[in-house]
């Protein structure tokens, strides 16, 4: 235990963790495969057993801000590219089923002013970059999008430390501690995804 705990903390030490948490987050809205969330949960877990002896281990206030940050800004990236990607884009989107139907949900969503959507899809696998890309293609309006993307970001960045900070004082900084973390974001995520997909609601009749 004391070699996973020594382990897992020389590898989150340093100032550097917060660079590379946030360009992993920032990131992979394009590239989903980044483990960002594993990233973020590592270092929420060694941050729980910090203590004056462990100076270089993340804190969780500058992390849980660096997430939040990070995943806003890489939201709104996403979206601007796509709002200005012209008929190329368009047409990428059409052909995806996946693409389309997002499209079409999300307008829906944040016209009514329902945009959990955005908040659903920040935990889906890929979702966010499904939805940045559509919110931007479909030319919603940036004061319809970004406060759900600020309320997603948060909502998921506080999750995820939360949950690292949970396991390491549960289980110790070990990695067995961040495995089990790491599956509950995963879970979290699966749930969203079948929250996302399944058919809205038919309205109901006119009396």
């Amino acid at each position: 235990m004391l070699d996973s705990l020594g382990s897992l903390r020389s590898l989150t030490a340093g100032p550097w963790i917060y660079p590379v948490v946030a360009t992993s987050i920032l990131l992979d809205v394009f590239l989903p495969v980044l483990p960002s969330g594993f990233l973020v949960v590592t270092a929420a877990t060694a941050a729980a057993t910090a203590t004056a002896a462990t100076p270089d281990v993340p804190s969780l206030l500058p992390l849980l801000l660096c997430a939040a940050t990070a995943s806003v800004l890489g939201d709104f990236l996403a979206y601007r590219l796509a709002r200005r990607g012209g008929a190329r884009l368009d047409r990428a989107i059409a052909r995806s089923r996946r693409l389309s139907v997002a499209q079409e949900r999300l307008g829906t969503a944040l016209t009514r002013g329902g945009g959990l959507l955005v908040v659903l899809a920040r935990f889906a696998p890929a979702g966010r970059s499904v939805v940045s890309l559509g919110a931007g293609a479909a030319k919603r309006r940036v004061e319809e999008f970004l406060p759900w993307s600020a309320l997603a970001g948060v909502t998921w960045a506080s999750y995820s430390v939360g949950l690292g900070w949970l396991g390491g004082q549960w289980l110790g900084a070990t990695w067995f501690s961040a495995g089990v973390s790491t599956l509950a974001l995963f879970l979290a995520g699966g749930l969203a995804a079948y929250l996302i997909r399944r058919p809205a609601a038919a309205p109901a009749p006119a009396s």
